[in-house]
């Protein structure tokens, strides 16, 4: 936990399977010193708080309060947002742009009336768009409003590749970047186990990776999500604890480098669209994105990836207007 001086706060918007996952795995983590749970059901989000509280024996973390007064996300360093309509089977993320655009602009003036200071983390889907409008919508530096992106494809992605390489997952470093959604991507051409090239690894002298590999691969990533909606009707373990490391990120101010969605300005080419790129994340946010080199290959799926999002965010747009 952070031994700083500074008692620091987590507040969390939603107490759906998502928002309370990420209050649990933050608490178990002792990612921050003090969690508070935000949601407009009174009822929910009381009991939610108490079932976390009632443990706090066994945590090094006991102030954990829940209110549907947004007046709990007070003087808070971090707050996650979570709420907003869930995917269902069958559904993209894309699919629920234009109604949870809606949610956020009906609940983020207040957060930030009580919570001005705070670094606001975006994990509603779709992330990309909604980062993107909470941008808009605050005003705050870009680098204050920023999405879990493809923090959890990432995870997915190196947890893969460690099962087919046989290796510890702290050997792999691949990242999947662009959208959290259909159209992401894994850069493969700077992927590395334990520093040698991914296309490079072999068994018994024979590469593992090799294209038809590494495609189906891309494909079981981007699918991960859909694969666990439609068997368990959510995804909120891996992202709980992702949106716990992420909080850990900001408020110890590490400066770890990982692949998180902002708002860009001319990061290779692109801008005004949200997306997933190497950022460099400390206490004030992301205060840095890196261009990690890519394949002609890789920077035409960022440059569709962009595009897609783009479009989305004219969708939502257009709905609003309409």
């Amino acid at each position: 936990m952070d031994t700083t001086s500074k008692l620091t706060k987590l507040s969390v918007v939603g107490s759906g399977a998502v928002g309370t996952a990420v209050a649990y795995a933050s608490i178990i983590r002792g990612s921050a010193n003090r969690v508070a749970l935000y949601d407009i059901n009174e009822a929910k989000v009381t009991a939610e708080a108490k079932d976390i509280a009632h443990g706090t024996q066994f945590t090094d973390i006991t102030d954990v309060t829940g209110s549907s007064d947004p007046a709990v996300v007070e003087d808070s360093d971090v707050v996650v947002i979570t709420a907003g309509a869930k995917q269902d089977p069958g559904q993209t993320r894309l699919d629920l742009a234009t109604q949870n655009v809606k949610i956020l602009q009906s609940m983020l003036p207040a957060l930030l009336e009580h919570a001005p200071d705070a670094v606001y983390v975006l994990v509603t889907n779709p992330v990309d768009v909604l980062t993107y409008e909470a941008q808009k919508i605050s005003g705050l530096p870009v680098g204050r409003v920023l999405g879990s992106g493809t923090l959890l494809d990432t995870s997915r992605l190196r947890w893969m590749l460690a099962r087919k390489a046989k290796v510890a997952q702290s050997n792999v470093h691949a990242s999947m970047l662009g959208e959290h959604g259909d159209t992401e991507f894994p850069v493969w051409s700077s992927a590395t186990i334990g520093g040698i090239p991914l296309r490079e690894w072999e068994e018994d002298g024979r590469p593992v990776f090799t294209d038809t590999v590494l495609d189906e691969l891309a494909k079981s990533v981007t699918n991960a999500a859909y694969e666990v909606i439609e068997g368990k009707g959510a995804t909120n373990y891996a992202i709980g604890l992702a949106g716990a490391r992420l909080v850990e990120a900001i408020v110890r101010d590490e400066q770890v480098i990982l692949p998180l969605s902002t708002v860009l300005s001319d990061y290779r080419s692109i801008s005004d669209v949200a997306l997933s790129v190497p950022s460099l994340v400390g206490r004030g946010g992301v205060s840095e994105v890196y261009e990690v080199p890519m394949s002609v290959a890789e920077r035409k799926q960022l440059h569709h990836s962009a595009a897609t999002l783009k479009a989305a965010i004219q969708q939502v747009k257009a709905d609003l207007e309409g």
